[in-house]
């Protein structure tokens, strides 16, 4: 006489249930962690630069002449290429003409054209900034004709100030423009009343 076999109703259902389930626990699990590691690397090299003004001179593109940018804060802090940070503005670009313009591509020396500097104002403070342009190394006789403009980043882009000056000889100074801001970072008031920063830095009084 044959015995029958007893098998608990839905036993092998439910370990080919519980097989499944953990198979595909186990692909979830691999699939957030190969997520993680590829978002990782965007995440590290998001960098978020404020500023809430930014100055720009631009010269003739591939002209020689060394043109430099400085900045007075209402503290009297001057920015300039010997102090490129003074924790509220920074140097972005300090462009020496064809100076370090110049780079080795596949064997071949490639120039790059444009002469511009940036200065970004990271935090504004109460008072008058001062914009003045230097020629610091010049080439030939002839003027070299230099843009500058001041633009205000918050909460829009608004333009504070551009104009053309022109700069014939080296060590020559030029204040393209004087801003006020008041209390609230509004520009209150501007004007081209010159002062010499660069004097004011070699005499000892500039920082």
């Amino acid at each position: 006489m044959m015995r029958r076999r007893f098998t608990r109703p839905g036993s092998t259902n439910n370990a080919f249930t519980d097989l499944l389930f953990n198979t595909l626990l186990g692909f979830a699990f691999m699939f957030l962690i190969a997520f993680i590691l590829m978002a990782e690397p965007n995440k590290q090299g998001n960098v978020t630069v404020k500023a809430e003004f930014l100055i720009t001179i631009n010269w003739p593109d591939g002209h020689p002449d060394d043109i430099d940018v400085l900045v007075e804060d209402p503290a009297g802090v001057v920015l300039w290429f010997d102090n490129k940070d003074t924790g509220t503005m920074h140097l972005d670009r300090d462009d020496r003409g064809v100076v370090q313009d110049q780079m080795m591509i596949n064997g071949k020396m490639v120039t790059n054209p444009i002469n511009q500097e940036s200065v970004s104002v990271r935090a504004w403070i109460p008072g008058e900034y001062v914009v003045n342009i230097l020629h610091y190394n010049a080439n030939y006789n002839e003027p070299v004709p230099v843009s500058v403009k001041v633009e205000k980043l918050n909460p829009v882009v608004t333009l504070v100030y551009y104009g053309v000056h022109s700069l014939n000889r080296a060590g020559m100074e030029v204040t393209a423009t004087r801003f006020v801001l008041d209390n609230s970072g509004a520009v209150a008031s501007t004007s081209g009343l010159p002062k010499a920063l660069l004097t004011q830095i070699t005499s000892g009084k500039g920082p």
